[in-house]
């Protein structure tokens, strides 16, 4: 079995036990370990990436790559089967690009982390167990597992919020703390429930007698357990339920009368269950998306946080939203999908909408930052709610592509309050007379935000919008003005970074009196360039060359896009007229 993605997922946790058995006087060393960690984490990712074939077949577990499987926890319940939790890990076109960017995002972040003098330990320790949580996430094709990565990534942020944030870092960690966690409980709940839905056809079939244990079964064998599922042929004492996210996605996994098989007569509210389930899960992960209005506790986790933790939220953390949405909500309840299209894409349109509208108020540039990604985060879920191929692939590249930008953008921010201890616009005018090669980097980050062509920005809206307006005749799950709409946020992004550009850095150097005592105002250092740099090679390079990352998504969001459209719009037939 090759381990190369369980060694990216742990690779920082072996780090982190090293840092907790150094000195807490060894400052240098601690963050040298750390550093190394996150460096092997990124080299094997880019190896990953690389070695990734994205010609591989699109559906099914035959489309994952690296796949690493095996029995975790297992018992037997009697009549109640058998409980299984598998250790299943692997890498498709849809988590690929998020396997590259945490990899990434986190040297950056590590590097980014070395001005940290309080308790500097604990901060890279938690620091580490961040990187481990939000790889494991994006690889984790179990559900149960990909819950345990993803609740375990609010305790780090949770106190990295809260001990090394700023003045209200307390009310903005528990604000950040409840809110993710109130997510976390209605994904337990559906998890839950899918777990009392859905079997695992090849583990039934070595229970039934049908199949040596650790043979690879064969089509025939799983179809033959998966029509006598339907039949009621298969005795309660060898269902083998499961978690596992592929086995959920395919229909005839689902035990005849369970809550959330497709035909189900249970309702709630006069919907059904699987419909409840798809908006209990799309709540979940729309918090940490954050689409409006649950969006509320990102802008203070920002404000509050230190530098790092605000490019690590941005960057991968907010991706965890997007990336649940299209790995687990999407293929397995494609027909809820459908039915709330406009839902899912009303919101996007109001978070791009009323983010970019909140951006152009701020006089906080940390604040302007926060709410333009709560502005370019909604059009992930336009694309996704459009279900065009142009859309799908759109909403990833977004995903990707703002965690490129969003990194420079806060840690552009975090270079100027370094240096005077403030991020009031209206405090500074000029700075491009005495910082002109950080007014540099600040125009590359601003225009590469709001989608100047040239940087990856430019092409992960271009898809979106083109995946919107061609909706309504591709699937007619969208009307064709949301897409309209949303054009007005690119003029809207436009407007408040311009203004925060002009206001800031052209014109007479001057700087508001109360710092002038205390700021030093000077360019860029080494290690800023260091962590810039690569960064803006990455927006340009990913906006003139989208063939980089489309070629490894391409086919597989083609064929998720073909999978979910066409179940979705079969399986919404049945439980329509179930409604009848």
């Amino acid at each position: 079995m090759n381990f190369i993605l369980s060694s990216l997922i742990f690779t920082p946790l072996l780090a982190a036990l090293f840092v907790l058995l150094l000195p807490a006087r060894l400052h240098k060393l601690i963050k040298a370990v750390a550093l190394l960690g996150a460096l092997v984490q990124m080299g094997l990712a880019i190896l990953v990436y690389f070695w990734f074939d994205g010609a591989a077949a699109a559906n099914g577990q035959q489309g994952y790559q690296f796949v690493e499987k095996v029995n975790w926890i297992g018992f037997t319940l009697g009549s109640l089967g058998r409980f299984q939790i598998d250790y299943f890990v692997g890498v498709d076109g849809i988590s690929i690009s998020m396997v590259l960017l945490t990899g990434i995002i986190g040297v950056i972040g590590l590097i980014s982390s070395w001005t940290i003098t309080q308790n500097i330990k604990g901060y890279f320790l938690l620091l580490l167990l961040l990187l481990t949580s939000v790889m494991g996430c994006f690889l984790a094709l179990d559900f149960f597992l990909f819950y345990l990565f993803f609740e375990f990534m609010l305790l780090p942020m949770y106190f990295l919020i809260g001990i090394w944030g700023g003045p209200k870092r307390e009310y903005a960690a528990i604000k950040f703390f409840i809110y993710t966690l109130v997510g976390s409980l209605f994904i337990l709940l559906v998890m839950i429930g899918l777990y009392t839905s859905v079997i695992d056809p090849a583990a039934t079939a070595v229970q039934m007698g049908l199949l040596e244990r650790g043979t690879v079964p064969g089509t025939e064998v799983l179809a033959q357990v998966q029509q006598m599922l339907q039949r009621n042929q298969v005795s309660n004492y060898n269902l083998v339920r499961t978690f596992s996210i592929p086995a959920m996605m395919e229909p005839a996994n689902f035990i005849p009368d369970s809550l959330l098989h497709v035909l189900s007569d249970s309702r709630l509210w006069d919907l059904p269950l699987r419909f409840i389930a798809f908006l209990l899960l799309f709540a979940g992960f729309a918090i940490k998306v954050p689409s409006v209005p649950v969006h509320t506790w990102l802008p203070d986790a920002h404000v509050e946080a230190p530098t790092p933790i605000s490019v690590l939220l941005a960057a991968i953390l907010l991706k965890v939203g997007g990336y649940g949405l299209i790995r687990i909500v999407y293929p397995i309840f494609p027909d809820a999908g459908a039915y709330f299209a406009i839902l899912v894409g009303g919101l996007g349109v109001l978070s791009i909408i009323y983010g970019a509208m909140n951006a152009l108020a701020m006089n906080d540039l940390k604040k302007l930052i926060a709410y333009s990604s709560v502005s370019h985060m909604g059009f992930v879920l336009l694309g996704l709610a459009s279900l065009t191929i142009e859309g799908v692939n759109g909403a990833i590249y977004m995903m990707f592509s703002h965690g490129i930008i969003s990194a420079m953008l806060f840690l552009v921010v975090g270079i100027i309050y370094d240096r005077a201890h403030d991020r009031m616009i209206q405090n500074f005018r000029g700075l491009a007379n005495v910082m002109p090669a950080y007014t540099a980097f600040v125009v590359i980050a601003f225009f590469a935000s709001l989608g100047l062509p040239g940087f990856s920005g430019f092409i992960a809206e271009l898809l979106v919008l083109v995946g919107g307006f061609g909706a309504p005749e591709a699937t007619g799950l969208l009307p064709r003005w949301l897409t309209v709409v949303a054009v007005f946020g690119l003029l809207l992004s436009a407007a408040y970074y311009l203004w925060a550009l002009q206001r800031m850095f052209f014109g007479k150097y001057w700087i508001f009196p109360e710092l002038r005592a205390n700021a030093i105002i000077t360019d860029l250092t080494k290690r800023e360039y260091l962590m810039l740099v690569p960064l803006a090679v990455l927006a340009l390079l990913f906006g003139i060359f989208p063939h980089l990352l489309l070629d490894k998504i391409g086919l597989t969001v083609t064929g998720f896009t073909e999978l979910v459209l066409q179940r979705g719009q079969e399986q919404l037939g049945l439980i329509l007229s179930t409604l009848k």
